[in-house]
């Protein structure tokens, strides 16, 4: 199983001088399975670029597997080139918003209203397939197994566990380690930490073992007291949460986008060297597009 980072940027593309060389494109990862099965992670902008690259691997089978529905997660999905291709077939997977009911297919038909897009699904020529996922079910895709649980955002994103003879990749989409929102004193206090407990225990469990753990580490530990409750992680969270759950790599990605590559740098060498000599043979990359990983 390979994977290879189309997009690494949270929030809002941030392209030019200051992010060349780790990319201003946001989230999408592709994935491609033993028996060469597609599956692709988030429809960020980086999605446009892969697009691009699999005009040489036509006709393209693609399982496109949305986090949540946030802008950056989604808004390359419209200009996804196979979509417009007979012969393509496109399956789209994702939660179902438990606020309006609405399943997977409703970020397509947002999207492609004539307000904010020019063509319509229905003058798209790839077959367009919909799978609303139940949540903490597997699925089987191709040679793979596609796993699911809910993450701490502001809306329901669905971290993923993919799992392929063997070898195991997890990615977060955008996600907050659990964070206690009544003081102590507060009669509610005990009951959300036995919550907290609960929600982050069952996250844990989803990435075991993780040959790869990809992971939002927006913000740096003096940044986050004043983003708490936004939604995202920190890059310190993200290494004790893969040490705790005894993965192999890490994956820092989601960089904010006010942060030129010069400082994403030296944000990632502070943290490292803070965790030398703690890390138990666990090994830890920046992400950056282009970047490309075979896990065997």
């Amino acid at each position: 199983m390979k994977f290879k980072f189309w997009g690494v940027r949270g929030s809002i593309p941030s392209p030019g001088p200051r992010t060349v060389r780790y990319g201003g494109n946001t989230t999408c990862i592709e994935v491609v399975s033993d028996n060469g099965t597609l599956m692709i992670l988030d429809g960020g902008t980086g999605l446009f670029q892969l697009a691009q690259n699999l005009m040489s691997r036509r006709p393209v089978h693609a399982n496109i597997f949305i986090t949540h529905s946030h802008w950056d997660h989604i808004h390359g999905l419209p200009f996804f080139t196979p979509l417009f291709l007979v012969g393509s077939r496109v399956r789209l997977h994702g939660a179902v918003d438990p606020i309006t009911g609405n399943g997977i297919e409703h970020v397509m038909g947002v999207q492609l209203q004539n307000s904010y897009f020019p063509v319509s699904e229905a003058q798209m020529d790839a077959t367009i397939e919909y799978q609303t996922l139940q949540f903490d079910t597997p699925i089987q895709v191709g040679d793979c197994e596609v796993n699911n649980v809910v993450m701490n955002h502001p809306v329901t994103n669905l971290g993923y566990r993919i799992s392929c003879n063997g070898k195991s990749v997890f990615f977060t989409g955008d996600h907050e380690p659990y964070y206690n929102l009544y003081p102590e004193g507060d009669e509610r206090h005990a009951a959300y930490a036995a919550h907290m407990a609960e929600r982050t225990a069952a996250i844990d469990a989803r990435m075991q073992g993780v040959d790869a753990l990809i992971v939002d580490c927006s913000y740096t530990r003096e940044e986050y007291p004043s983003k708490q409750g936004w939604g995202h992680g920190t890059f310190d969270a993200a290494f004790a949460t893969a040490l705790r759950v005894g993965a192999k790599r890490l994956y820092c990605t989601h960089h904010e986008p006010t942060r030129s590559d010069d400082e994403l740098e030296a944000v990632f060498a502070d943290v490292m060297a803070r965790h030398q000599g703690q890390l138990n043979g666990l090994q830890v990359f920046l992400a950056h597009e282009g970047l490309e990983v075979d896990l065997g």
